[in-house]
């Protein structure tokens, strides 16, 4: 820009200046408008979103109020200072069962619940049954794994009893003791119940019986010995069986035990068959109570079916103790699939006993055995 330029420019300025600042200036003077103004209006931003980690669902937690028992192990002796090894035939496998429902609901089994031989006798394990024995002994061994001291070897033995072909097993004079109480109408208890017996029902005939006898806040008949042919009788007592009161298992097998001794035949098979969650809250609650209440009925020709319903609020120990004591078994049903197992598939195995109180000892050579 030139000099000339530049003061022309000034004194326009400085008369626009002088006219906005005189009111009584020539008419003449030129009104300058004022140049409008931009008003800057920034963007509005969206609120940023940002990405969240996901929300994981509470996780469930494991059964409560279950009770178990940890009954030890044996310690390790030397085969110099106590050569024989003598344990009981034990042929329950509710703990196995239970712990698969355990696992099935996600969670792992708390450790008092898990019995080994339970786990083992709830698998065939493929011995051949003797056809004129009550038993076969089988013996194997196999090096053990590691963790033991080099050289080691593990021994198994296992015992077979006869198998009876279900046109062969004796009568059959059951006593059904089922809980009734408000516990059993959680989680499909007391239905499962009901289920399972019809299938038992459905294999019986005309040289069976079956007493139903329900407890609650106490004890009552629903149903006085009957013929297994009678079977439309036996579902329709069972069938209307409903949740009531409280628990009293005392009075429930005292009363179970009464009629299984005066419904005794022998050669057949007397039998207790007990289904509950092992819950017991009136009475007597404690298992070596409830045993010596019924002791003397459980020394004769009368055997006890412990069979377990339920997962939360269940009492293993109860149900354990009252099949060992009881001179029977215990076995825990959780699905429909379980029963049929129990009550069809190994009906006589359930039902017929071709030994009580069977143990087996083995005999050990000090100068070959160290442990």
């Amino acid at each position: 820009m030139n000099a000339k330029t530049f003061s022309t420019t000034l004194i326009i300025l400085l008369g626009i200046a002088c006219a906005a600042c005189t009111p009584s200036a020539s008419p003449t003077a030129i009104a300058v408008e004022p140049r409008p103004q931009t008003v800057y209006n920034p963007p509005v931003e969206a609120p940023r979103s940002y990405p969240t980690a996901p929300q994981e669902a509470p996780r469930p937690l494991p059964p409560a109020d279950n009770y178990f028992q940890d009954y030890g192990v044996n310690p390790d002796t030397g085969a110099w200072r106590d050569h024989l090894s003598t344990f009981a035939l034990d042929v329950d496998t509710a703990s196995y069962t239970v712990a698969r429902q355990y696992i099935r609901d996600g969670f792992l089994p708390p450790y008092d619940a898990v019995r080994l031989e339970e786990f083992v006798n709830a698998f065939d394990q493929g011995y051949p049954a003797s056809a004129d024995a009550a038993f076969t002994i089988y013996a194997d061994g196999a090096p053990a794994p590691r963790g033991f001291e080099a050289g080691s070897n593990v021994l198994r033995f296992g015992v077979q009893g006869y198998r009876v072909a279900e046109w062969e097993r004796k009568p059959a004079v059951l006593t059904f003791v089922i809980d009734v109480s408000g516990s059993m109408g959680q989680d499909n208890r007391l239905e499962l119940v009901k289920r399972s017996l019809r299938l038992l029902v459905d294999r019986l005939n005309e040289r069976d019986s079956v007493a139903i006898i329900v407890y609650g806040t106490d004890a009552r008949v629903e149903l006085y010995p009957t013929s297994g042919s009678q079977r439309d009788e036996i579902l329709w007592t069972i069938d209307r069986l409903r949740p009531e009161g409280s628990t009293n298992a005392e009075a429930g097998l005292q009363l179970g035990y009464l009629f299984a001794d005066k419904a005794l035949q022998t050669g057949a098979t007397n039998r207790v068959i007990l289904c509950s969650d092992g819950v017991a809250n009136v009475g007597s609650t404690d298992p070596g109570s409830i045993l010596r209440s019924i002791e003397e009925y459980a020394g004769r020709e009368i055997t006890l079916t412990a069979v377990g319903f339920g997962m939360g609020n269940f009492n293993d120990i109860l149900l354990e103790q009252l099949a060992d004591r009881g001179n029977g078994n215990y076995a825990y049903v959780d699905t429909d699939e379980e029963a049929r197992r129990l009550f069809v598939d190994d009906l006589t195995s359930t039902l017929q006993v071709i030994a009580r109180d069977a143990k087996v000892q083995v005999d050990f050579n000090p100068e070959i055995v160290e442990t």
